[in-house]
């Protein structure tokens, strides 16, 4: 994505779109990295290739994954995805060595799966060799950075969601890393969003034909950049970052680190200028995209716009799922779990796909809901609404279930926010903002927000109490 500032307001154009596919080699999902860096450089071609010059550039992605470079230089391996199932049971056989009150103290996490913790537990139970030939640890972006730069860093919003950084000290955390064998040489110094991290090296340069561009570390870990995005007027305000993935929390000046938080398995990732965002992950629309990919296989294909019409048009409140339940994780036939799901919470199974997909939308609106009234109590706060960015405001349907379902209004926009707030990093590092709250307010100037009121309130509050006892989401 390429941004502009014109007048005052940001610009932004898409340059280049890939898609990102993941691998399936043997029992293991890998991402195709190299691929990706691939992409990133026809990316800097085509801005070339129009005739434009580039101020700088700054990477953000995913969390928690990550690679191991070499003595060498190289990369060890190719990175495991985080639905990879060589996490499977690790939570468990890590509580047994180290408990669970003592990592969420340390680090102030939710507990996942496929946090970076459990990835390198499994691979150090399974004796990897990326652990003995790898020198330094480097997570998506860091990854993507060093190929264009040939410098080592980590980031710092992205370092918070290894569960190895200590957001009180501010750095990895020593103890936690000597217990678990980790040699702290394996991390590099965090650099926080806005830092300058290198510039393009001299073979980029020449093999593309370009000048050595600065290189930024942004808020790395797209929410964080997404959260950078949000067009808030007030220092106290809910988002909702909305797409695979739906992350829904609150922007903190201090992480919330205390036994409500680890009971309701709330989170604090790093932020802009300091902050942390006090978080939930929520499985988000994942569910759907993998039930659209099922019915492709299966030689029925609809766009996502058809599959918002099918839900509309299917009976409300008929059936709900927990989009968190663990058998959503994996990638695979979703329709079919959904089914399973629930028969076994003595539901009848939806039938179409317009059932399923109804289903789907409504059981995330009402699990917003859920996650919205624990962010309050944990934050101390009363919001006034939620702010929903990224690609999921696009389905309306969505945007609007969810102020039904939490009772306020629901401002969407911007959906591109992720790319929006990478930018925003950069402008700020380069003196064009004061900061991130000058940003937003350029940010609220240049992009529509759609505002969302609620409506069916009683059915919506009825809802809501079958969902919370059919799921058991409240025990």
């Amino acid at each position: 994505m390429l941004g502009r500032l014109i007048d005052g307001k940001i610009e932004i154009t898409e340059l280049h779109r890939f898609s990102n596919d993941p691998v399936q080699v043997g029992d293991r999902l890998h991402w195709d990295i190299l691929r990706l860096y691939h992409e990133i450089k026809q990316g800097l071609l085509k801005a070339k290739n129009q005739g434009i010059e580039l101020d700088s550039i700054g990477i953000d992605s995913w969390a928690v994954d990550f690679g191991f470079i070499g003595a060498n230089g190289e990369l060890v391996g190719n990175p495991y995805h985080y639905r990879d199932r060589h996490t499977d049971h690790t939570m468990e056989k890590l509580f047994a060595q180290l408990p669970a009150s003592e990592i969420f103290k340390r680090t102030g996490i939710q507990f996942l799966q496929f946090n970076t913790i459990f990835q390198l537990f499994a691979l150090k139970q399974a004796n990897s060799p990326w652990l003995q030939e790898g020198n330094r640890f480097l997570m998506i972006p860091d990854l993507l950075r060093y190929f264009l730069t040939g410098e080592m860093h980590n980031e710092f919003s992205n370092a918070t969601t290894t569960q190895l950084f200590n957001p009180v000290k501010g750095t990895w955390d020593q103890e936690l890393l000597q217990q678990l064998g980790f040699p702290e040489s394996w991390f590099c110094e965090v650099l926080q969003p806005g830092s300058p991290a290198g510039k393009l090296q001299e073979s980029v340069c020449e093999e593309l034909g370009i000048p050595s561009i600065p290189v930024y570390a942004v808020a790395e870990h797209d929410t964080g950049s997404a959260v950078a995005a949000v067009p808030a007027t007030d220092r106290s305000f809910a988002y909702l970052s909305c797409g695979t993935w739906s992350l829904m929390g609150t922007e903190v000046q201090e992480p919330v680190i205390n036994d409500m938080a680890q009971q309701f398995n709330f989170t604090n990732e790093g932020g802009v200028e300091g902050t942390y965002r006090l978080l939930k992950n929520i499985m988000g629309l994942w569910i759907l995209q993998e039930s659209r990919r099922e019915w492709e296989k299966a030689g029925q294909s609809y766009t996502f716009p058809e599959l918002v019409q099918l839900a509309g048009a299917a009976k409300p409140f008929g059936v709900f799922i927990d989009p968190d339940h663990p058998m959503f994780l994996a990638p695979g036939d979703m329709p079919a779990r959904i089914t399973q799901y629930c028969r076994e919470t003595g539901q009848q199974a939806p039938e179409t796909a317009g059932e399923i997909v109804r289903c789907i939308l409504e059981s995330l609106a009402l699990k917003y809901r859920f996650v919205f009234e624990m962010t309050e109590r944990l934050s101390n706060q009363t919001l006034n609404g939620l702010h929903m960015v990224g690609g999921g405001i696009n389905n309306t349907l969505l945007c609007q279930w969810s102020a039904n379902a939490i009772g306020k209004p629901v401002w969407a926009g911007p959906s591109e926010g992720s790319a929006i707030g990478n930018m925003a990093v950069q402008w700020i590092a380069q003196g064009v903002f004061k900061d991130i709250w000058e940003a937003r307010r350029v940010i609220r100037d240049s992009f529509p927000v759609e505002e969302y009121m609620p409506e069916e309130q009683e059915q919506w509050s009825a809802a809501y109490e079958r969902f919370v006892k059919l799921t058991g989401i409240a025990q």
